[in-house]
Formats: structure tokens, sequence, C-alpha cells
């Protein structure tokens, strides 16, 4: 019997250049952070041992402070073994920073960076499959196949990369085979590179990203508590929430004459969830520029609240009559200015960044006309 934990892409030191402010320090923190939430976890539901299935670190070429601090964590939480398998963001070609990682990982992290049988425990055989470089161009579990291990062994696999039936960038030579567990006879095979948790089959899983970074998967973040109670046993796994923040993209479908403020204020989570929720407002149907004005204020208004607040509202027809241009101004500059946004908005040959850009200014315009009306 084996209990372990199964996580993968803490991606340690990310820069999210995307975002501003302290933003981006946070979400770096949280991502340490995730060391000790799986720690506490594998202690609470008796786990001996953490594997991580690649992108521990963010690049090649870590800051030695995030390399020196995931590894100053994983020391404190002994005696919990750490495994660490290189990925496609920190893979093997990155000869420093795992020449660093031999000179300074403590006892209980165990760097597995070749493929080759890792005796975990008595009749626990762990076969990792470490990226060579970023993309590598073969299938890596290759060799689990003809792995040999003594009867009776329980046979554990841990990758990294995309199979067959999805792909994350990986080009076709890169994929692992989906039925690679029964092939190389599995009791089960941990993935990393997809950030959002995948059964592949009941053997072989993708843990998901601990801590998300992107509104793409659009799920909280977790990791897998791992249970084997023997060879041919079926795994039993239970996902556990990990994440410090929530990445949600809410979808808000509007009609013309309908109220935008109430609709947002419903779909919002509560005040206290808003400090650590990043959240994209997908707006979508019909509105009117007084509506969409309405809305972009609101936004605005409720943006100091969250760690992020964005409006994407591409998906979202402003309809403009002379009623409402006439509310900018009749004649004269500003009312060019409206004429002008108001083609730009609807020129569906330009990107649609500058289409976003010119309702945005339109509704702006439109907003500070009635604020000096007022």
């Amino acid at each position: 019997m084996i209990r372990f934990i199964h996580s993968s892409d803490l991606h340690l030191g990310k820069r999210f250049g995307n975002v501003s402010g302290d933003l981006p320090s946070r979400l770096r923190e949280a991502r340490h952070a995730v060391i000790g939430k799986l720690a506490a976890h594998a202690r609470a539901e008796g786990a001996s041992t953490i594997l991580l299935a690649g992108d521990t670190f963010d690049t090649e070429t870590p800051a030695p402070d995030v390399r020196r601090q995931a590894l100053a964590e994983m020391r404190a939480h002994a005696p919990i073994r750490w495994v660490i398998l290189p990925g496609n963001h920190d893979s093997l070609q990155a000869t420093q920073l795992w020449a660093s990682l031999r000179a300074e990982a403590p006892d209980n992290v165990l760097l597995a960076v070749e493929p080759r049988p890792i005796d975990l425990a008595p009749g626990v055989v762990l076969l990792p499959a470490p990226c060579t470089t970023r993309r590598p161009g073969r299938d890596l579990t290759d060799w689990m196949d003809a792995a040999p291990t003594p009867d009776g062994t329980l046979r554990l696999g841990l990758a990294h990369g995309a199979i067959q039936s999805f792909s994350e960038e990986a080009a076709a030579s890169d994929v692992i085979a989906p039925d690679r567990a029964r092939r190389a006879r599995l009791d089960y095979l941990a993935l990393g590179d997809w950030h959002g948790a995948v059964e592949v089959d009941p053997r072989t899983r993708y843990s998901g990203s601990p801590e998300p970074d992107r509104f793409k998967h659009d799920r909280p973040g977790m990791a897998l508590l791992v249970s084997l109670d023997g060879p041919s046993a079926p795994p039993a796994v239970t996902p556990f929430e990990t994440a410090t923040f929530a990445w949600r993209t809410l979808e808000l479908h509007l009609l013309r004459g309908d109220d935008p403020v109430p609709a947002l204020d419903a779909l919002l989570p509560g005040e206290r969830q808003r400090r650590n929720a990043l959240v994209r407002v997908l707006a979508t149907g019909r509105s009117g520029l007084a509506e969409r004005a309405a809305l972009a204020q609101a936004i605005e208004s409720a943006a100091p609240d969250f760690a992020l607040l964005d409006l994407d509202e591409d998906g979202l027809a402003v309809e403009c009559d002379v009623d409402d241009l006439d509310r900018i101004d009749r004649a004269g500059a500003l009312r060019e200015a409206a004429n002008a946004l108001l083609a730009e908005a609807g020129d569906e040959t330009r990107p649609a960044a500058e289409r976003e850009i010119a309702r945005a200014a339109l509704a702006r315009l439109y907003f500070h006309a009635q604020a000096v009306s007022a």
C-alpha cells in the first residue's frame, strides 16, 4: 500500500507581466505557499510522498531566491519526501538549474532526472520520464513498457506532456500514448502539463495546477490524494483544493433595455471573496449606449474590491441611435468624435482590439457628457 500526493505545474517564480501593481508579487507568493499546503494535506492524510510532475519552476533560470526558498520550505516538512520531475519549462536542458538543485536539495527532496526505476518504498517503484528539452520530439514514457520490476510490485509512472486526445502546445511527435498505463502495467500514471485536472482513465490523471494562472481552465486549483492498496487494485483518487486565488469567467448576457447594473451585482462574488478573485466578465448580447456606459461604470466602481476585474465586451453589440448621440452633443467636435467612434466600433474590417477601444471610448464619452450635463 502507498498513499501519496500528485501535483504539478507549480510554476514557481512566474512573473505575471500581464497584470500590474502589487498583484504579480501576491500571485508569486501564492505559488510558493502551495508547497506548505501540499505538505499539510499529506500530513493530515498520512501520505509520505509528494510527486511533482514537472514545471515546478516557471523558467529554466529561476532566480536563486525562488529556487532556494522552495527547497528550504520542502526541507521544513521532512520526513515528507518530495519527488521533482523536470518538465518542459524546467527541462534537463537547463543544466545550471539542475546542477544547483543537486547541490542544494535536502535529503527529503529526490530529483527524478533519469529514466530509471526508483524505489519509493518496499514493493513500490517509480518510473519517471524527465523532459530532456522543452520539445523532446518523442514520447519519453516509451521506456516504461519494458522496465523490469519484481512480481507484485506497485508500478507508478511520472511524466510531463500532452496526450493524443488534447494538446496545449505540443507537436504530434511529443504526445504521450494515452494508454501508456495499460502498456506499461502501471498502477498509476501521474501526469503534468495540462493546468486543469483531467481523468484520462482510472489509472491516468493530470492533477492540474494547484494555483491557477489563467482564465483558460476556469476551475479551482487542486491536487490529488492517491491511495493504492496493492497491484491490480484500482487507485482511490481524492481531489482537494489548494489555491489562494480564484480565476473566474462570468457570462453576462444582455438584451436591449436590460439594466446591466443589478445583473452584474447578482453575478459577482460576495465582498469577502473578492480580494483573491480575478474575474473576467464576458458580456454578450445587445445593449444601448446608456446601458453600455452604466456597465463600464459599474465595473470601474467595483474593480478596487478585486485582485482583478476585467470586462470583455467584444461579444456585446452596442446599438446606438440619434438620440444617444444627441445626449453627447448635437453638433460640433464632440458629436463628430462620437460619430467617428461609432463607425470604428462597428467596422468589422478593423481588429477586435481596435473595435473594443472605440466602444470603450464612446461609452466613456457618453458617460462624461452625462456627468457634465448633470
